[in-house]
């Protein structure tokens, strides 16, 4: 059988099924997130915030590839180091996983924030397809790709304003604590929260430059935390180097956002306010990104001397004079030489049927991450008066009449929305409050900001104290199929002690505009004054907001299977969370159990084979047991130098016993060969 080669046709057919396995994990995840995924695109191309999810795809990749040799030799392993008593523990645990993330998603359609949720179901998904397919030496090498994903979760608006907040504040104290230091003339002020810087240029006029949360620098912050996260990931070194070289990388894009701030100030002292606003614009966020990238990487290679993209130092001579073996590793440094053999197994195809008729099941019952509505008509009419919102966009309610108030247009430029719009319900009964109405309509989501967030945490991110006491805050269902759930928020003004209740909920529709359908997302508000925090009731408003949900015609409603999914997803994601904590403790158990029962077993062998486990064992224990290695331990404890095909020929014959077992383990990302001992020392 030496020197038989397989046929092109064979070799093909093993590729092919990986194909195949990867195809049916990427198809199956895009299938079912793929609103969600162009909810996220949308936003990272209109949102300066989310922009750094553009390139975490293509970090994804290459991690993926980086770990390429390694997957060519641990892909075609089945159940290694596995107790022979827990049988198809990848394929359970691929579907305690895959179900789980199945019912989170479900779960998440039925809260406030669908959109969370579906993003953190999608790696626990990923990971539970790749238990499904492949084995759970594939998924620890692939642990940190996949994990690497739940960077797409939207950063929470809360944490992002206070950091960013705090930054512009430091930020501000330090660009202007410079500029002093260079004579320029300017004083720092505050205004709406936000740290304003004004210099006097050199023709006396007085110019204002406001650092606020965009010009803190927490964009250029999150999107360079990601790349931080990759070079650190990716970098050949020790754990520690990691760790400085990642807080390196941080306190670098910050004092370069500070660079970016300062300079631009002392342009326009000497030249001009709108040459200095044009570079502000040049160097944005990517620009500092970019640059804090290099820098970071400069910084690994000459400061922290690590190996990024380079191959490791110590080359192996045999290894690249291709050395004439029958073996498919390295004697010398371990590292394996061949790929390992690819089967495409009935279960396989059994497998992949399965999983691709459950994701057409999904899709056939999934709905919309937003209720999607058709548009009851065009957003804004032209009157008489000029251009007003559309009266139609409301419902007729009996005893009340809806009628536009106004357009916030300078709210729209500050939230980037397509319109901001106020109407209100007048009663026919003078004795009844009128109800407001407020649609918010814009691109993306991230344009659409909360109640209580505004009010509230963005306060208390700017270091001022809340505009508002909170009197109630819950989710209702406002209504059952398709379920749309409104969040209840109910308040007093702390300066007027004037009492607010607010029933808003988030929907995408389509309008027409400019003659065409154009798909949006819109925040619907109803608002209303209560004379005293006793007469706050969400169900004063809920009947106005059903009116409001049924006029906008849901186009799709969901099936019976989805909303008892979705109602129940939370119970049954944690049942199945506790299925798998139960289906690790035995798995642990029994590991136990057979490294006890080879430590007995240990003791019936022959001297020979117990020499070479107790050198397996001790090599494990100080070094990487390759071959090699366990050839100098061995010249180590008996002061004699086996020849290494000897070596190897024992190792096989001990190995054989169950007590020492063969692994391709990871020698920064190249498989090489080596020998663990399964009993205790």
């Amino acid at each position: 059988m030496q020197g038989l080669k397989l046929p092109s046709s064979v070799l093909y057919k093993d590729n092919a099924s990986v194909i195949l396995k990867i195809a049916t994990i990427v198809l199956g995840v895009l299938a079912i997130f793929h609103q969600d995924l162009t909810i996220i695109t949308n936003d990272a191309l209109q949102s300066e915030v989310m922009s750094y999810v553009l390139i975490i795809p293509f970090l994804f990749i290459y991690l993926i590839y980086r770990k390429r040799k390694m997957l060519n030799q641990i892909i075609p392993i089945e159940n290694n180091g596995q107790p022979k008593k827990i049988k198809h523990l990848s394929t359970i645990m691929g579907i305690i996983l895959s179900t789980t993330a199945i019912l989170l998603y479900w779960h998440g359609s039925y809260t406030f924030t669908p959109l969370e949720y579906h993003m953190f179901a999608l790696p626990i998904l990923t990971a539970g397809l790749t238990l499904l397919l492949f084995n759970l030496q594939t998924l620890r090498q692939l642990a940190f790709p996949i994990a690497f994903l739940i960077l797409l979760v939207p950063p929470p608006a809360e944490i992002l304003y206070t950091i960013g907040s705090t930054l512009s504040m430091i930020t501000s104290e330090l660009s202007y604590k410079i500029i002093s230091a260079f004579g320029i003339p300017s004083t720092l002020i505050s205004e709406y929260g936000n740290p304003i810087i004004q210099i006097t240029t050199l023709d006396q006029t007085t110019v204002s430059f406001a650092v606020d949360i965009a010009c803190s620098g927490i964009y250029s912050l999150i999107g360079f935390l990601v790349f931080a996260v990759f070079v650190t990931y990716i970098i050949r070194d020790k754990p520690w180097k990691k760790l400085a070289l990642f807080l390196t990388g941080l306190s670098l894009i910050y004092i370069l956002n500070i660079t970016r701030i300062t300079t631009i100030l002392i342009i326009g002292y000497y030249l001009n306010e709108e040459t200095a606003l044009q570079l502000f614009h040049l160097l944005g966020g990517w620009f500092l990104i970019l640059i804090g990238t290099f820098l970071l990487l400069l910084f690994a290679e000459k400061i922290f001397h690590t190996q990024i993209f380079a191959k490791p130092t110590q080359e192996c001579r045999e290894c690249n004079l291709k050395p004439k073996t029958n073996h498919n590793f390295c004697f010398t440094c371990g590292r394996i030489l061949k790929p390992a053999s690819i089967r495409f197994q009935k279960t396989d195809i059994i497998k992949i049927t399965i999983i691709l008729v459950s994701v057409i099941l999904l899709i056939s019952i999934q709905t919309p991450v937003f209720a999607l509505t058709e548009g009851p008509a065009q957003i804004l009419t032209q009157t008489p008066a000029g251009e007003q919102g559309n009266t139609q966009l409301l419902p007729q309610i009996q005893g009340y009449t809806p009628v536009f108030h106004y357009r916030d247009k300078d709210f729209e430029e500050l939230s980037k929305q397509d319109a901001s719009l106020a109407y209100i319900y007048q009663p026919s009964d003078k004795t009844k409050d009128p109800i407001w109405v407020t649609l918010e309509i814009g691109s993306a989501t991230s344009m659409i900001h909360n109640w209580e967030f505004c009010l509230i945490s963005w306060q208390i991110s700017q270091k001022r104290s809340a505009l508002v006491t909170q009197l109630d805050l819950k989710d209702i269902k406002i209504q059952q199929n398709p379920p749309i759930i409104a969040r209840y928020f109910a308040f007093q003004w702390i300066e007027t002690n004037r009492i607010q209740e607010v029933l808003y909920w988030f929907e995408t529709a389509k309008f027409l505009k400019n003659g065409t359908t154009q798909q949006k997302n819109i925040k619907i508000s109803l608002i209303t004054y209560p004379n005293t925090p006793q007469n706050i009731n969400a169900e004063n408003l809920k009947p106005f907001a059903t009116a409001i949900v049924n006029h906008w015609e849901p186009i799709t409603t969901w099936t019976p299977i989805a909303l008892s999914l979705s109602q129940n997803g939370e119970y049954l994601a944690a049942t199945n969370t506790i299925l798998l904590a139960f289906l690790i403790v035995p798995y642990k158990i029994e590991k136990r159990k057979e490294k006890k029962a080879n430590t007995n077993a240990y003791q019936k062998l022959s001297k020979p084979n117990k020499q070479i486990i107790d050198i397996v064992l001790d090599t494990q224990k100080t070094a990487t047991p390759t071959l090699s290695a366990v050839a100098a331990t061995y010249k180590n404890k008996t002061g004699e130098t086996i020849e290494k095909e000897e070596l190897f020929h024992r190792m096989s014959e001990a190995e054989k016993t169950g007590i020492i077992k063969s692994y391709v383990a990871s020698n920064q990302d190249e498989p090489i060969q080596i020998w663990k001992a399964q009993m205790f020392s």
